[in-house]
């Protein structure tokens, strides 16, 4: 009996041990965040190359167009998505529950119009082939680079098509020019095309954000905390340590580290305090932003509900 004593104890530990278990929480699957490819993003990229952004919180899941992250987040098959301000106001317009939770980065040449070298300037689009990707920045940029030029989408034809299939209908004369963006701008300016138009024009209208459902901000603020906090990490070593955070990121983009480095001239990428400007306080710089694409999308007529700053803003993940 006396040996049989630690048997028994060990056995009672045992049982504790897996009742205490039973009674604790399941833990949260990881955060599934969709993207398309684009160096804006490539933080995110580069933070779970270098192990900063473990897939236990965040599963990064890349899509081939805008238009089948939008997909996703409509259908919950995503908690959070990289997009532009203007898609997400799309989706915001159909009474989706949303929050923009962080700025990414805002285009500065970064979204292009590229055609093919005749063409010599916007006005020789009359009565062009246009490629144009099926999303709300697609049809947004097209009609603010017409509209600079007295242009209207009825002086166009428009091809819609997915963004990875523009290069090779551009290459087969498919399409006289496209709305496109980086990567795909460089390589398509190395083989000869030229450069028409680029958000550079309109300054602070392309913004591409964070955003979540509202259920997974009410739920899971501690994770998105925490993967906001990633992201100002991943800045800060893609300035502190530019040339190997170039040279992982070309290698996902298929440029030279060279060329990489020189995509990010066309881009800002805000810093925790600026994004503290741009969606706390209480007049946050992005609610005018939305406010004066809300006026353009209308006017296009890509939008019939336009979405309200005040509820899609929250800037308490950037504190």
């Amino acid at each position: 009996m006396i040996g049989a004593r630690p048997t028994l104890l060990i056995i009672l530990a045992l049982v504790a041990g897996l009742t205490l278990s039973g009674c604790s929480e399941p833990e949260q699957p990881p955060l599934r965040l969709g993207t398309v490819v684009w160096p804006g993003y490539e933080p995110l990229y580069l933070a779970r190359t270098t192990n900063e952004l473990p897939e236990s919180l965040t599963r990064l899941i890349e899509y081939p167009s805008a238009s089948e992250v939008i997909r996703a987040l409509r259908n919950r098959s995503l908690e959070a998505a990289a997009l532009t301000l203007d898609e997400v106001l799309t989706v915001a317009g159909e009474h989706t529950p949303l929050k923009v939770i962080l700025v990414m980065d805002i285009s500065a040449g970064g979204d292009v119009i590229l055609a093919h070298p005749d063409i010599a300037g916007m006005a020789d689009l009359h009565g062009k082939r246009i490629g144009v990707e099926s999303s709300a920045l697609g049809a947004f940029m097209l009609t603010r680079a017409l509209q600079s030029h007295g242009l209207t989408l009825d002086d166009v034809l428009v091809k819609h098509m997915d963004v990875n299939a523009q290069e090779s209908a551009f290459h087969a004369a498919e399409i006289d020019a496209m709305v496109t963006y980086e990567p795909m701008r460089t390589r398509l300016l190395q083989a000869g095309a030229r450069e028409l138009f680029s958000s550079r024009e309109i300054p602070g209208e392309i913004v591409d954000v964070l955003v979540v459902h509202q259920s997974v901000l009410d739920d899971r603020a501690d994770e998105l905390k925490r993967l906001v906090d990633i992201w100002f990490d991943s800045l800060d070593y893609l300035e502190q340590q530019p040339e190997e955070a170039a040279r992982i990121i070309a290698q996902r983009l298929k440029i030279t580290p060279e060329q990489v480095r020189a995509s990010y001239d066309g881009l800002v990428l805000p810093s925790r305090v600026e994004n503290q400007q741009l969606l706390g306080g209480p007049q946050p710089v992005l609610r005018t932003t939305i406010q004066r694409l809300n006026q353009v999308l209308v006017d296009a007529r890509l939008l019939t509900h336009p979405a309200s700053g005040s509820d899609l803003i929250d800037g308490s993940l950037v504190k």
